[in-house]
């Protein structure tokens, strides 16, 4: 198995899609955090609109956004790959337009804008994925997956904290950030276009066009939205833990979402290159496990109350965030390794429908189980996440099934 056993910044860049790219990256996800964390406060300040219908407007954004994944995926696949990532910033500048242009009280265009930042947000990670995957390849393609997240963290928390700064303007303050983000996905779209990557499929390796069709990947792909509920955790779990069960100050909740955003800065790329001895799919299967141990973990730091209890919370969610590291570090990149090339969009396409779909219900979810106390929350997120590891660990791979199938018909003859 070939592993990563250092990290080279250049190698590590160029493997990332070149320094352009990295570049549009980090502008790209500034512009997100100017506005994203804020967009909510934007419907009801700005535009007046009530919150539960703000909130509805934005969930419906996100959920029809994910139809356009099919259609991203053929796109792939037909050999596209900078012009993807260029057009999933480009529809978040309209939609950014669109937001600018709503006079107050009108809901079904702030929908419209949020529908367009939607199918963005949902396109640009399978077409960043597939960028890196054509560009790096083995065990450096996964470190250059990581290093792209944690680059876009970095910048995404930079955008939250300048944004915040800001607030004290006002709803001018708010529009003017808004303007900023579009410009932000401006910039970035034209920095991507301009790197001018793309494949043809016709030059696509034999062994390659012969190996069949998208993998199925169904326990993977079930596993995921489970899996996922992990990245809600610091910004809704914890946060109504903290302030409705344990009564403790909001500080706390945004002490524990910058630690988070820290630790996955500094530690994501270590931690893959770290794990890259071992396969991708055993990663996964560990991050579940970690996952349901931190799970745990907050059951029984909740019991402890209001003394210890939220210290404890904040200790445990630093496991809960190797957890994360460790699933972002290997889901991706098992994708990746499992789709033959001619069908990566579709196989990435499918494989984000199942993230954006569990990002979509998980708030739900997460609240509704909060509501019937810590038990039902925390005892129903570990039993699901283990179970899911256990999917995902017992999973066979298409590819390994058909080599078999192969070999039994060679012996045979």
């Amino acid at each position: 198995m070939t592993t990563t056993t250092k990290i080279q910044p250049r190698a590590l860049v160029r493997a990332s899609g070149g320094p352009r790219y990295a570049v549009a990256l980090a502008v790209d996800a500034l512009g997100t955090g100017l506005l994203r964390p804020f967009l909510l406060l934007y419907g009801v300040t700005v535009l007046r609109l009530s919150a539960p219908l703000t909130g509805i407007a934005m969930t419906a954004g996100i959920v029809v956004g994910l139809l356009c994944m099919p259609a991203v995926g053929r796109w792939l696949d037909r050999g596209a790959r900078s012009t993807v990532v260029a057009a999933s910033m480009l529809v978040r500048v309209l939609g950014v337009a669109l937001l600018l242009a709503t006079p107050a009280g009108h809901v079904w265009l702030f929908a419209t804008a949020a529908l367009f930042l939607g199918i963005g947000n949902q396109a640009w990670p399978a077409a960043h994925a597939a960028l890196v995957a054509t560009v790096a390849h083995g065990r450096e393609r996964d470190a250059a997956l990581a290093g792209g997240r944690a680059l876009r963290n970095a910048a995404l928390g930079a955008g939250a904290l300048l944004a915040t700064a800001c607030l004290a303007g006002g709803t001018t303050a708010l529009q003017a950030l808004a303007a900023a983000t579009g410009l932000a996905y401006l910039a970035a779209a034209a920095l991507a276009w301009s790197v001018h990557l793309h494949t043809h499929p016709a030059a696509t390796p034999a062994k390659d066009r012969a190996g069949g069709p998208a993998p199925q990947m169904r326990a993977l792909l079930a596993a995921n939205v489970i899996y996922v509920f992990c990245l809600n955790v610091p910004e809704i779990a914890l946060p109504l833990v903290l302030v409705t069960q344990l009564h403790t100050s909001p500080v706390w909740s945004a002490a524990i979402f910058v630690a988070n955003t820290v630790l996955v800065v500094t530690l994501q790329v270590p931690v893959t290159v770290l794990m890259s001895r071992f396969s991708r799919r055993t990663v996964l299967a560990l991050a579940g496990v970690v996952l349901a141990a931190s799970y745990l973990g907050f059951l029984a730091a909740t019991s402890l109350g209001h003394g210890w209890g939220a210290p404890a919370v904040a200790t445990v969610s630093v496991i809960c965030t190797i957890g994360e590291i460790l699933y972002a570090g290997s889901a991706t990149a098992l994708v990746t390794a499992l789709a033959p090339a001619h069908v990566l969009g579709r196989a990435l396409a499918r494989f984000q429908l199942s993230t954006g779909f569990g990002l979509a219900v998980s708030p739900a979810v997460i609240t509704a189980l909060a509501s019937h106390g810590s038990a039902a929350l925390w005892g129903s997120l570990t039993a699901a996440t283990l179970l899911s590891a256990s999917a995902v660990a017992t999973e066979k791979d298409q590819g390994t099934r058909l080599s078999g199938c192969r070999r039994r018909a060679r012996a045979g003859s």
